[in-house]
């Protein structure tokens, strides 16, 4: 069996899957063009490859770098033959990777759905190529795949399967500087994310404590160099602000100490969805595509919603300031004060959540996973 995956997110989800066929076949050799966390649940790594990640078109090195790495993925397959291919996520580095192993009958089952419904829906007829089974980690995905006949099942996140150790939490947060409101601020954790996110998030923040100065804010961030390109930033934009905290490795503990959240639109607001926290999410287009945007947005992104709370709901479940192309955060801030002073606006934002919350129940994913994989690998 061959893995590969490109992303710490897809580190994340490749480990579920390895760790289950693990557990059911010691003696199952698994190769993997992958992350720690993979080898950690039981893969063999031929190269580390989830440092680093891009989003969205990658420049030149990048596709240099990923060149290099398919030659030597060919090269190993023709020494190593494989049953099944997983490819994880990160559709542009794994597509070519599929071609190779399909182009050999290996059997691929893809983990976590390329966007396609969203935008580039031309490459729908590249993934029905390229796959026996799409494992699809968002519930709506399973029916959207299905009705344009490409297999697909549903068999869920892992993230809303681990259970949140409150009590633990609450001890990390006690420690914690205490305000009126506690907003957790989010930037992202791609450095390209930061950059653009974090200054509209700095801007907001100062607003919002100019109106309130009670209010305090936590920074998660994934590792602590992060911090100095926080710091490098904010003396670019005005300089820090005060009630505005970093912390390292603790973003579930900063969802359970706010009292809402100002996040960039990613994945992190599925974390803030399982703890039922009202948010306001956004993600900055620079203001030199607002007239494309206008004219052909319509034509590029085909989705109603862009942040995944509400395209699970396919409603309006959180705040959704997508795409943002103002250079201030006015508008961020404007919106925690709805939650904050609008009667009934962040208790209905936490029905809303617990509806998405209740679309994962039952759904383990490392299971599931492995359920397909055996199947095309003909074990069981």
């Amino acid at each position: 069996m061959l893995v590969t995956a490109f992303e710490p997110s897809g580190d994340d989800h490749a480990a579920v899957l390895i760790a289950e066929l693990r557990r059911r076949h010691p003696s199952l050799p698994i190769y993997a063009w992958g992350g720690p966390k993979m080898a950690a649940a039981g893969a063999t790594i031929v190269e580390e490859t989830t440092k680093d990640a891009v989003m969205g078109v990658p420049g030149a090195q990048k596709i240099i770098e990923h060149v290099r790495i398919n030659r030597r993925i060919d090269d190993w397959l023709d020494r190593n033959p494989v049953a099944v291919h997983v490819p994880v996520d990160s559709p542009d580095a794994n597509f070519s990777i599929a071609a190779m192993t399909k182009g050999r009958g290996v059997r691929v089952a893809h983990l976590v759905a390329p966007q396609v419904w969203a935008w580039r829906q031309h490459r729908i007829k590249k993934l029905r190529r390229l796959t026996d089974m799409v494992m699809c980690v968002l519930p709506f995905e399973e029916a959207w795949f299905r009705n344009r006949n490409v297999p697909a099942t549903f068999v869920g996140h892992p993230l809303f399967e681990r259970p949140l150790d409150y009590a633990a939490l609450d001890v990390v947060t006690s420690l914690w500087p205490k305000g009126s409101p506690q907003i957790a601020l989010m930037p992202g954790s791609r450095p390209g994310e930061i950059t653009k996110c974090f200054p509209l998030i700095l801007d907001a923040f100062r607003r919002i404590k100019g109106d309130l100065p009670g209010a305090v804010g936590i920074v998660p961030i994934t590792h602590a160099a992060v911090q100095e390109r926080l710091r490098h930033i904010a003396s670019e934009n005005g300089g820090w602000v005060e009630g505005m905290h970093v912390v390292v490795g603790n973003t579930d503990a900063a969802i359970r100490w706010c009292d809402c959240a100002l996040v960039a639109s990613g994945t992190v607001t599925l974390q803030i969805t399982k703890q039922l926290k009202p948010m306001v999410t956004f993600y900055r287009f620079g203001k030199h595509l607002k007239v494309p945007y206008a004219l052909w947005g319509g034509r590029v992104f085909k989705t109603r919603f862009f942040t995944l709370p509400n395209l699970i709901a396919n409603d309006r479940a959180v705040t959704e300031l997508v795409p943002y192309f103002d250079s201030n955060g006015n508008e961020l801030a404007s919106g925690i004060y709805r939650l904050l002073r609008q009667p009934g606006c962040a208790e209905a934002q936490r029905a809303a959540l617990a509806g998405v919350v209740a679309q994962f129940d039952g759904r383990r994913t490392g299971p599931l996973a492995a359920d397909v994989v055996e199947r095309l690998a003909g074990i069981s």
